[in-house]
Order: structure tokens, then sequence, then C-alpha cells
């Protein structure tokens, strides 16, 4: 599937790689925070020793940054846009409309939904942006 960014987000999506030597796939920008899709693997590169990378990223934007892992398969992209909730399980039903429902650990519910809903929003948008899933439902 093929994502466009807004002027805004490939400017954040430069400015990320060349801070970090990290790859994104995406990135979402919110008034208060910009999200990263992190490449596989790329994680710890984007983050740094004791998370520095990261908040230098977070400094010359003057936004909080989230970051995303990217994955293979939808349910293990689900999962890794709803950390660092623990997930036990997703299923991808495709019936009328694609919907991932994800058993997730009762104690951290609040955690896959986050303030304000904002984690499972950002997880809802990212699975749509890159995968065709309608909605991401909490089991």
């Amino acid at each position: 599937m093929k994502v466009t960014l807004s002027d805004a987000a490939r400017r954040f999506v430069v400015l990320f790689e060349d801070e970090t030597g990290a790859t994104a796939h995406d990135c979402l920008v919110f008034d208060d925070r910009v999200v990263f899709l992190v490449a596989a693997g790329d994680m710890a590169t984007a983050i740094g020793p004791g998370g520095r990378t990261v908040q230098a990223v977070e400094r010359q934007i003057g936004r909080t940054v989230e970051l995303v892992e990217d994955a293979d398969t939808p349910e293990a992209f689900v999962a890794s846009a709803l950390a660092p909730a623990a997930v036990r399980h997703v299923t991808i039903s495709r019936q009328n409309d694609t919907v991932a429902y994800v058993e997730v650990e009762e104690d951290d519910r609040g955690v896959a939904i986050g303030s304000g809903g904002k984690t499972i929003d950002t997880a809802r948008t990212l699975a749509q942006r890159h995968y065709d899933i309608d909605d991401i439902q909490l089991t």
C-alpha cells in the first residue's frame, strides 16, 4: 500500500533519519506529537543509548516523539502498534470490514488504549494506512 506524506511529515522523516540513522516508513504529525513508523530492527538505533537519540529529535522538532516498529504481518503490526501493552493474540477478520481483534492482558487495557485513546487511535490509523485494516477492537 502506498502511503502519502504531507510536506511537514516528509521534513520530519528526513530530520529523523539524519539524526538517528534509522529508517522511517511513515510519519503521523499531530499538534503535540509526531509518530514515526520505524523499520523492523531499527528501533534500538532510533532510540539510542539511554534514549538520547530520540530525545535529540524531540528537541529539534519541539514535540513528543513516539516510535512504532514495523512488522511483516498485519497481526504482528497491530501488536507492535499497541506496545508496550502485553498483546496475547491478534485475529484479523475480513467480512464486511477488516477488523483486528486484539486480546490484551486485562492489566494492560489502559496501556493499549492510551491517554485519551491516543495509542489505539494511532494504531488504527497506521493499520489502515499499511494493511487496510478498518478497525482495531480490544477483547
